[in-house]
């Protein structure tokens, strides 16, 4: 039996999938020849990432949305569906993060932070569940972070955003699971790519990060996207309402 082999042509949708770890996470799928839709901001990058998509499953596509807006979000995963032909795996990749000392936040920053990662969270996977709850079947797969656990410097808005992410993922499990949908989330810690590069620029900054991290060193894109597949296949069939820390070991001290 080869591992993960029933991902395909399952209808994923995942947001925030033309950079970063949801890029990873959506190639992941594809090779899987799982059908994707990925949704973002901008176009232009969108739309290459789904030409590197096509490469491994021909179904694949996007849809240009702003995850702090109820209404785009609504419409974006009607677009999906409606392009996939149902929906199998929601994957609630977007987020953001605005480093910043806690007397400096504004509300701006605060709310362009709580409404990407909670609010948005939220309603992709309301809009998700009126497809999926009627089928009786699901699984929803939220992205948040290892400072859903820990505090730290300059974090303030994005812990209580990451917090209340996996409050609702417990919420949202509770909920579903009369309707066999599973929802769990993956907490990464700092992720080794071309988003995160110009903050490691500060040495203080990452050989702080690195000495909390007891396998010392940066996570990969990669490493998050394993504990993704893990729970969008069969694997993980009776797992519901859980949070996988990928983290190198920074919350086990």
């Amino acid at each position: 039996m080869s591992y993960f082999s029933e991902l395909k042509g399952q209808k994923v949708i995942v947001t925030g999938g033309s950079k970063g770890i949801g890029k990873d996470i959506a190639l992941a799928f594809a090779k899987l020849k799982a059908d994707v839709v990925i949704t973002g901001r901008d176009q232009t990058t969108l739309a290459a990432v789904v030409k590197e998509l096509t490469d491994y499953s021909s179904n694949c596509s996007y849809v240009v949305a702003d995850m702090r807006n109820v209404e785009e979000i609504y419409r974006m995963v009607d677009e999906a569906v409606n392009f996939l032909g149902g929906l199998d795996v929601l994957v609630n990749n977007a987020g953001v993060n605005i480093p910043k000392p806690a007397l400096e936040v504004t509300e701006g920053d605060w709310d362009c932070v709580i409404d990407t990662n909670l609010k948005g969270n939220f309603f992709c996977s309301q809009r998700a569940g009126t497809y999926m709850i009627p089928q009786k079947k699901g699984k929803v797969i939220n992205i948040v972070s290892q400072m859903a656990f820990v505090g730290y410097i300059k974090r303030s808005a994005y812990c209580s955003s990451k917090g209340g992410a996996v409050q609702l993922t417990k919420a949202l499990a509770v909920e579903w699971a009369p309707y066999n949908i599973k929802v769990n989330a993956v907490a990464p810690t700092f992720i080794e790519s071309e988003l995160t590069a110009p903050m490691f620029k500060d040495k203080s900054f990452y050989n702080d990060v690195i000495s909390r991290i007891p396998l010392g060193q940066l996570a990969q894109p990669s490493d998050v996207t394993g504990a993704v597949l893990f729970l969008a296949s069969n694997l993980a069939e009776f797992v519901t309402g859980d949070t996988i820390k990928v983290d190198g070991g920074w919350t086990a001290i």
